[in-house]
């Protein structure tokens, strides 16, 4: 039994949020940073939360139009490998599959976790960006989920 449930980024989460953002990248968003999406209409961001208010990991989408962009997909370092980033996805891979025409995102290819993880989901590799991150310097892999709406051009 999973000992956490997944709810809406609000206020209470930023302090938690932020620190993992700290303990998972070199280039973190700051609480600033984070509190100004709670009033984005185009962003949703979704926490893995224990009954006791703890923050496990969390996750960041952006749509625009019928565009998806996951931002960032976050756990804790000692609560990885229990399913919250698999389930974190899950939610973003439903959404997309009821309102988007694609999902995308940036993964360092020396990320190789994250890169299964979202094979897992169906995501594909589909191009790359030159040193896109610093501290180390290393290329993104580009990786997109496409959904199929029927909504095809009759030939």
């Amino acid at each position: 039994m999973k000992n956490y449930k997944l709810v809406p980024m609000d206020r209470s989460h930023i302090k938690e949020i932020a620190q993992i953002e700290r303990e998972c990248f070199s280039s973190p968003w700051t609480e600033a940073m984070l509190e100004e999406e709670l009033y984005n209409p185009l962003a949703s961001f979704i926490v893995a939360q224990r009954p006791d208010g703890a923050v496990l990991g969390y996750a960041g989408l952006h749509a625009v139009m019928d565009e998806g962009y996951i931002d960032n997909v976050a756990v804790r370092e000692d609560y990885r490998g229990n399913g919250i980033a698999d389930d974190l996805v899950d939610v973003f891979v439903r959404f997309g599959q009821e309102h988007l025409a694609f999902l995308t995102l940036e993964v360092r290819p020396s990320n190789e976790p994250a890169i299964q993880l979202y094979y897992k989901h169906g995501f594909a590799q589909v191009g790359r960006r030159k040193d896109y991150y610093k501290d180390p310097k290393e290329d993104a892999i580009i990786m997109t989920l496409e959904f199929d709406h029927g909504t095809k051009a009759a030939e």
